[in-house]
Parts: C-alpha cells; sequence; structure tokens
C-alpha cells in the first residue's frame, strides 16, 4: 500500500486553483459531490471531439470506437467492485435511481404483511422508495436506530424476521460518517429468505469494495461522489436476481424483437439500458475508475483514516461544538458533521465560505435521522483524496473564527 501525497494530487484537480473571497479554496464538500480530475476531464472531452457517435447499432468507425469504450468502463466497473460478469452492471443516472429501480422489483414481490427493514440514518434515496413500495403493496417499512452514534445491531437482529422481504442500508451514512458492516448483516437477512440491498454512495468511493464478499443482492454507487461525471451511475445486481426483474423503461436499445403487438427484451445488462445512454459519462467514469485505481483504494481509505483520526480530536475540543456519529476514527469514513451552539448551520457554512472552505449545511437528505437526533439541520465537512492536514487545519482555525465574530455580536 502506497502512502497518498495529497498535496500532489491537487495539481490533477484544476477547480480546486483558485482563490474564494482572497483565500485559498479549501474543498471539504465530497460527500455531496467530488471534484474531477483532468484525466477525466479529458476523457469527457475526447468522446465528444473524436468519438461522438451512439453505441451498440453503427458499424461506421466512431461507433465502434464509442461502442468499446462504453463497454470497456463497464468492464473497469465490474472489477472495481469484483462482479462476476458484465451482465451485473448496470448503467443508471446515479444511485437514487438504482435504489428507485429495486424498489420497483420489490412491488412486484411485497404482499400486505411482509416488512422491509431500513435504519433511521438512510438518506432519502434510499427510504422514500420504500415508503413508496410499502404504501402500494401493504408491506411494512420497519427501522432499525442508533446506539453510540451508529446502527444498533442488536436492533437489526431483532427487527428481522421470517416477514421481512428486504433489508436496504446505506454502507456509510452521509451525516454520521458511521460505517455499517453490511456483510455480517447480509448473512443475517439471507438466513431470514430476505434480499439484501447496500447504498454505495458513500462507500465505493472511499474504501475497496467487492461485492460477492459482502454477498449483497443489490449495490448502488454514483460516478459524481468518486471524481466521476454527473448523470452516471450503477446499480449492481446478481445475475439471477437481475433476470427476474422487469425493465422499468421501454424503447430502443433493450429490445431484442418487436412486432406489432409484442416485444422482447435483450440479454443482461441491455434490457434494462433503454434509449441512447450516457455514453460519455460512462466513459468519463471509467477513467476515474482508473485514476482511482492507480492510487489504490486501500491507500484511499488508510489516507481518509488518517485525516479523521487527526481532525476528530480538533473538533471535539471546540468549545460548544457538537459532533454527531461515532468517536472512534476506526468506526467512520470522512463524513464529520457538526453544530456550534447557538448558531444556525448555514450561518456557520456561509462564515466559513468566508474563509475558503467549502462545508454543506442542512439536513442532508436525512430528516428522519436529524429528528431522531434532535436537530433540525447540520453542518458538515466531508474528506476525499486532495484533502491534507493543512486542510483540516483550516477548517479549525474557520470554525475558531465563526465563533468569535459571533459570539462578539450577540
Amino acid at each position: 500500500m502506497v502512502k497518498l501525497d495529497a498535496e500532489k494530487l491537487k495539481k490533477d484537480f484544476p477547480i480546486l486553483d483558485q482563490v474564494i473571497n482572497d483565500e485559498p479554496l479549501v474543498y471539504l464538500d465530497n460527500a455531496a459531490t467530488t471534484q474531477k480530475p483532468k484525466q477525466v476531464l479529458e476523457a469527457l472531452a475526447a468522446y465528444y471531439q473524436t468519438d461522438n457517435a451512439n453505441v451498440h447499432r453503427g458499424v461506421h468507425t466512431l461507433a465502434e470506437r464509442a461502442t468499446r469504450d462504453y463497454e470497456a468502463s463497464r468492464e473497469k466497473a465490474r472489477r472495481f467492485i469484483n462482479a462476476k460478469s458484465t451482465k451485473e452492471i448496470l448503467f443508471t443516472r446515479g444511485t437514487t435511481t438504482g435504489l428507485n429501480w429495486v424498489a420497483a422489483f420489490a412491488k412486484e414481490i411485497l404482499k400486505p404483511g411482509d416488512e422491509v427493514l431500513i435504519s433511521v440514518m438512510e438518506h432519502h434515496s434510499n427510504l422514500i422508495p420504500w415508503q413508496e413500495a410499502c404504501r402500494q403493496t401493504g408491506a411494512k417499512l420497519v427501522y432499525a436506530y442508533l446506539k453510540d452514534g451508529q446502527l444498533d445491531l442488536d436492533d437489526v437482529r431483532s427487527k428481522l424476521s421470517p416477514k421481512t422481504r428486504f433489508v436496504s442500508l446505506a454502507h456509510v451514512s452521509n451525516v454520521l460518517g458511521a460505517i455499517n458492516p453490511v456483510k455480517e448483516i447480509a448473512e443475517w437477512a439471507h438466513a431470514k429468505g430476505a434480499y439484501m440491498v447496500v447504498d454505495g454512495a458513500q462507500s465505493a468511493p472511499h474504501m475497496p469494495i467487492d461485492v460477492q464478499d459482502l454477498d449483497c443482492d443489490f449495490f448502488t454507487l454514483s460516478g459524481h461522489k468518486m471524481l466521476g461525471p454527473t448523470g452516471i451511475g450503477l446499480l449492481y445486481g446478481k445475475e439471477d436476481v437481475l433476470n427476474q426483474m422487469t425493465p422499468l423503461e421501454f424503447g430502443g436499445e433493450m429490445i431484442d424483437f418487436v412486432s406489432e403487438q409484442e416485444a422482447s427484451w435483450k440479454d443482461l445488462p441491455w434490457k434494462f439500458e433503454a434509449g441512447t445512454p450516457n455514453i460519455a459519462g460512462a466513459i468519463a467514469l471509467g477513467a476515474a475508475f482508473d485514476y482511482l485505481d492507480a492510487l489504490g483504494m486501500e491507500s484511499i481509505h488508510a489516507h481518509e483514516q488518517e485525516l479523521v483520526a487527526y481532525l476528530l480530536p480538533k473538533l471535539q475540543d471546540i468549545e460548544g461544538l457538537t459532533l454527531y456519529g461515532p468517536l472512534d476514527p476506526h468506526r467512520r469514513a470522512g463524513v464529520l458533521s457538526f453544530n456550534l451552539e447557538g448558531l444556525h448551520p448555514h450561518d456557520v457554512a456561509t462564515a466559513l465560505d468566508y474563509e475558503g472552505v467549502a462545508v454543506r449545511a442542512g439536513h442532508h437528505c436525512a430528516q428522519p435521522l436529524l429528528g431522531h437526533l434532535g436537530i433540525s439541520s447540520a453542518a458538515r465537512a466531508s474528506l476525499y483524496v486532495y484533502n491534507t492536514k493543512a486542510d483540516c487545519d483550516k477548517l479549525v482555525e474557520a470554525l475558531l473564527k465563526t465563533k468569535e465574530f459571533f459570539n462578539g455580536t450577540l
């Protein structure tokens, strides 16, 4: 495992070389979206400049090159998460689309009396589709809750039953930073005959993923959270499960044969990809996989854990700052949500922006979790490969300045 040189990596990201409010930009909103290295930007531009054509349809040179690169990205995705086959890799618009596809499959299975188990920490994308699936089928949506800032595994086990048909959990919480033991939970779910669904939006960019080892039935991710473009993501599903699913969209590209009154679908994975796909996005996501593979996901995870271990105690030392999530740095990823006593999170984020520090503020699309925590919003700093200990110091310095400014005006 090679130690990352984050300061050197910054040079690959043109957007980071700028000044915000007379201060060098410190970008700490990576849980919302990550910045793009020049290698990804160049791959995106190269497709439109040299290979722009539709995939799977033409026999001319541009079409063949576009198809080659598009399907090469699918293979890169397969390797990145260690799926058995590219048949198990479906290109989507992102995590939200993937979870909606799974919930649509669930509607074909669920019936009154069945249960879907999620946690109170879920992003709305892994909550609302299940609310709708249960509402439309008469199934019951069951929640597991927290203990010591992380998922209460005893609560999970107690709520798994023969009625449980789906378990759907975030691998990493986008608010708490807590890393959930989804491999262990998948084993419990399968013992009850349930499908295991993993929201990997906050894990796939930050740690090694092996879907075969996790033994999940579905795994979703978003390209823009892992150095890729917006509007592209993946849904992984076990091949035998995907073969049971009906496509949600119908039209060109996904059909095998059409007569006046009926049609048949292509084989996996193409039966789920109707219409012209996000070809440029998929190819650029492949470049993002190349970039991350070159760094090494073990090295990325180690780098972020080092930053969390450095930053966590500094935040805890700030009087009046409440930190959410597990306090053990080994139990969390590089997501740190907090509030400063007496200050609205939006005011905190605005004040930090004056210092050139970009963080998130709001409910982070996790309102049930924030309600459970007894708050309506929080500020959030989130780390990635190009962040340094100097960035962490700048955040702490800016928070102390913010406290001093507002205390002087109250």
